[in-house]
């Protein structure tokens, strides 16, 4: 497939890359900084801009896949979702936070006493991502949420899928590797299963 991903040069952004191109996929890598996106077979590094909403939509254009990977405090949800929309582009998928994710029932754990202060703000814009998504109708979006701790780690390829509450490990553990999150987005796209969904990764 032709796939488009902004914010290729990021922590996430990069790893997803790196898995759709071994996969063999075309990739159109966006960031502000080309020169910093690794030289990977099947990968074209280009310039863009996610303030700059009619690039954007060009860039996005003739894609089968868009792909947002970028911090929501630097980015505005009506631009992104509007270019994706508007370069007709077959499916957008966005890297989403843990903060929207519930830890009870209605309960999302942004909202809970001891969530960090330092990462509230980001939570909070990525909650409002997902809610503005699903107000979306003309849209194949998906939005996909870390486990809490989002990390370098390896690719194992082995993790569990959940849908709206965070997932847990052994001691109340939440955590999921770049690596591995690129795995199960790579996955979702190759295997679509959760269209206008919000779906999440864990060990």
């Amino acid at each position: 497939m032709k796939i488009a991903v902004v914010g290729a040069s990021g922590n996430t952004g990069s790893r997803i890359v790196a898995e759709l191109a071994r996969r063999g996929h075309a990739i159109t890598a966006i960031a502000r900084r080309p020169d910093k996106i690794a030289k990977l077979p099947n990968v074209t590094a280009t310039r863009g801009d996610v303030d700059d909403q009619p690039s954007l939509t060009r860039l996005f254009s003739g894609h089968d896949i868009a792909i947002s990977s970028v911090h929501f405090l630097d980015s505005d949800p009506v631009k992104l979702i509007a270019a994706a929309r508007d370069s007709k582009v077959g499916r957008y998928l966005v890297v989403g936070g843990a903060g929207s994710l519930e830890v009870a029932p209605g309960v999302r754990l942004v909202t809970t006493p001891g969530f960090p202060v330092q990462y509230k703000a980001e939570a909070e814009k990525g909650a409002a991502f997902l809610d503005l998504l699903a107000r979306e109708n003309a849209l194949n979006w998906t939005f996909l949420s870390p486990s809490a701790l989002f990390v370098a780690g390896e690719r194992t390829g082995k993790f569990r899928l959940g849908t709206d509450q965070l997932l847990t490990g052994e001691g109340g553990k939440s955590w999921i590797s770049f690596e591995d999150f690129a795995v199960a987005l790579a996955d979702e796209i190759e295997q679509p299963a959760h269209i206008r969904q919000r779906f999440t990764v864990g060990y």
